[in-house]
């Protein structure tokens, strides 16, 4: 595996972590290559359940790497096709946001099922300011996360969103401290290795699906893959075991309720 990205086990958890920090993780050819590849090797890991992907500080990913763009421009190849595919993954993956991701790197994020950001995270998109067009995905991803009036905001200005910013319009789903990124988005992965495997993947599956059509086609498949289940996975046993585990799990998150006043 190159040292451009690096990828490590912890448990079921494969951590996958774009490794050019004096670069801010700019994306060259090599790292266009080696990420599909670390990618692809931990969704044909049987042992690994939940992806997580970052990047080695200070930023996730500054987008393409502007120097090779400006001279050979092979880095662009990877624009969909070209050297850079993204896998097709049945785990989820999680992104650990740890500073800017900025353009390709916005893009790279936005592939994540969801997103955890540092408080020194940045998002932004500069394809129209360098005079480009996205190519991996942003112009359908953006506005599914933030909506289509304010993803046109971010792509036509190119302004910055700060963490706080891209919580509030929904582009993440928390913003932790710096320090606290990692173990938090570790925690969140290890809650999802807890439940069933092929329920996971099913219901990832079925995410993935519905949210790219209309409700009536959505509400099909849903119908569908809770009959295809119900036919080849469903396993009375397992659910009664599981039952009392979420039991125990559930009393053990509960808080106790304030007094009143």
């Amino acid at each position: 595996m190159s040292e451009v990205v690096r990828a490590e086990r912890r448990g079921a958890v494969a951590v996958v972590t774009l490794n050019r920090p004096d670069a801010r993780n700019a994306l060259n050819s090599e790292l266009l290559r080696a990420l599909p590849e670390a990618l692809a090797a931990a969704e044909e890991d049987d042992g690994v359940d939940v992806l997580v992907l970052t990047g080695a500080d200070p930023a996730f990913c500054a987008g393409l790497d502007l120097k090779e763009l400006g001279s050979s421009g092979s880095n662009l190849a990877g624009g969909g096709t070209g050297s850079f595919a993204w896998p097709d993954l049945t785990k989820p993956l999680i992104g650990a946001v740890n500073g800017p991701a900025v353009t390709g790197g916005l893009e790279l994020a936005l592939q994540c099922d969801f997103l955890v950001a540092s408080e020194r995270a940045r998002f932004g998109d500069s394809h129209a300011r360098v005079g480009a067009v996205p190519g991996w995905g942003l112009s359908v991803l953006l506005p599914q996360a933030i909506g289509v009036r304010r993803a046109k905001e971010m792509s036509l200005t190119g302004n910055f969103l700060t963490a706080e910013e891209a919580l509030a319009w929904g582009l993440v789903n928390r913003v932790v401290g710096h320090d606290e990124l990692l173990p938090t988005v570790l925690g969140l992965a290890d809650d999802m290795a807890g439940a069933s495997p092929i329920a996971l993947r099913a219901m990832l599956a079925e995410y993935k699906q519905t949210s790219a059509t209309t409700v009536a086609e959505g509400l099909r498949i849903e119908r569908e893959t809770f009959r295809a289940w119900r036919r080849h996975g469903f396993d009375p046993a397992e659910v009664e075991a599981r039952r009392r585990q979420v039991v125990e799990r559930g009393r053990s998150q509960q808080r106790p309720t304030p007094p009143p006043g």
